[in-house]
């Protein structure tokens, strides 16, 4: 079995693979500073309540935006797993073209969901990642990572409207019953959620409109993606799984257990 883990500024998504079969997934914060030792309990006590001993982990890879974790969370894998840990990052086969001006700035989460993209979807294609930022990233027929569109996340900013606004509560991030709120909660939830909706309808349509390509292929991923998927005809896709599939097949591709990847 493959444990693939995605370690973002909020969350570390983890996922088990049985060859390309996702048999189990479960989340960590990342805001929380751990131990290797913390870190290496905890992932054990979460894969025995499904079932899954230790031992059955035969591989690990980490794509990650958050140095300061990954000391403490490889160190945990190969002192509780007895496993070497493959890091997306150079020197390491994605498959994937990149035509950014830097390529080593294209986050490894980003390259992961790209890969995916272009393995179970048709190309050209734009990928949407609803997480702590919202990224917007084009990718084009020939399969090559050409741009991206960054925007603050979801919660991200509902967090900052809330810390940096006196009397203004938290909320729960989902649609009200209708856009004319009435009282505080809703009218936020309102602004945040079908904010998020216009934008997103106006981002892909520009990325269309500036490639020339209307018939790209729109995925979304990321916890709340689902949220704005179900609301707009401009996302084909929802794939909550997308950056941890990816994972799982730039892993296969360079431990040569599969060829690179095709289109399906």
């Amino acid at each position: 079995m493959l444990l693939a883990a995605d370690i973002g500024n909020a969350q570390i998504k983890i996922g088990i693979f049985q060859e390309d079969d996702l048999i189990y997934s479960f989340r960590l914060t990342s805001k929380t500073r751990r131990t290797s030792d913390e870190f290496g309990i905890t992932m054990q006590m979460f894969l025995k309540n499904s079932g899954i001993e230790a031992a059955e982990i035969q591989a690990a890879i980490i794509a990650s935006v958050v140095p300061d974790v990954m000391h403490a969370f490889v160190n945990a894998l190969k002192k509780y797993f007895q496993i070497e840990t493959m890091i997306v990052g150079p020197g390491i086969k994605t498959g994937l073209k990149i035509g950014a001006e830097n390529p080593k700035e294209v986050g490894a989460e980003m390259i992961a969901a790209a890969v995916a993209a272009n393995h179970y979807y048709a190309s050209p294609s734009i990928v949407i990642d609803f997480s702590t930022t919202t990224t917007y990233q084009y990718i084009d027929a020939d399969q090559k990572f050409e741009a991206a569109v960054i925007c603050p996340g979801i919660r991200t900013m509902a967090d900052a409207l809330v810390q940096s606004t006196a009397r203004l509560p938290e909320i729960e991030i989902r649609k009200p019953k209708s856009i004319l709120g009435r009282e505080t909660i809703s009218c936020i939830q309102a602004g945040i959620v079908y904010g998020s909706i216009g934008q997103t309808e106006y981002i892909v349509r520009k990325m269309k409109e500036e490639s020339g390509t209307q018939n790209a292929c729109v995925i979304a991923t990321g916890g709340i993606g689902r949220l704005i998927a179900e609301e707009t005809a401009c996302i084909d896709y929802y794939d909550r799984d997308l950056t941890m599939k990816g994972l799982n097949l730039i892993y296969r591709m360079n431990a040569g257990k599969t060829k690179q990847y095709e289109n399906r």
